[in-house]
């Protein structure tokens, strides 16, 4: 189930890095929010349902990924400004910096230290995010969607695509 999630993260990562460049309208990246989201809220779900300790751990990091996009579609959709989602982004990003240290702790294989790796690039994203939407630093803008499109690629896509191939 991670790399499905995985692999649609990096989608929408990369619709909302275009969306915020001004490449594609924000009501019309809604709906990979909306679908991203509700796919990362069921997973999350199912994999809490599961009463077993690791998959519970997973579901609730992976929700923060779930109400992100979900809030972000809420937010376009509704006209908000953002910045509650800007708050949630601050959150998100110190527990994504806790799991990162707590994932390098626990690595015990070179695919393990790419998944930490991966939280620690998730860090300074959602900080990005905080800094625009509560804290309106719009010079932001461009660089924070710079670096989300990197990270589609780089922390999601790809890394989603080859466990769904079998290669990792």
């Amino acid at each position: 189930m991670q790399g499905l999630v995985l692999l649609y993260v990096g989608a929408v990562l990369f619709i909302n890095g275009l969306t915020m460049l001004g490449r594609i309208a924000p009501r019309e990246a809604a709906i990979m929010n909306l679908f991203t989201g509700g796919l990362a809220l069921f997973a999350g779900l199912l994999g809490a349902a599961s009463g077993q300790g690791a998959q519970i751990r997973a579901a609730a990091f992976g929700l923060l990924f779930a109400f992100t996009y979900l809030w972000s579609a809420y937010a376009t959709l509704t006209g908000q400004d953002g910045r509650g989602l800007g708050w949630f982004s601050l959150f998100v990003a110190v527990t994504a910096a806790w799991v990162t240290f707590d994932e390098f702790a626990r690595a015990q294989s070179p695919v393990d230290y790419a998944l930490a790796a991966c939280w620690a690039a998730w860090v300074p994203l959602w900080l990005g995010f905080f800094g625009i939407g509560a804290l309106r630093r719009t010079a932001w803008t461009r660089p924070v969607a710079w670096l989300a499109l990197v990270q589609a690629v780089l922390t999601a896509w790809l890394p989603g695509y080859l466990m769904l191939s079998g290669r990792i």
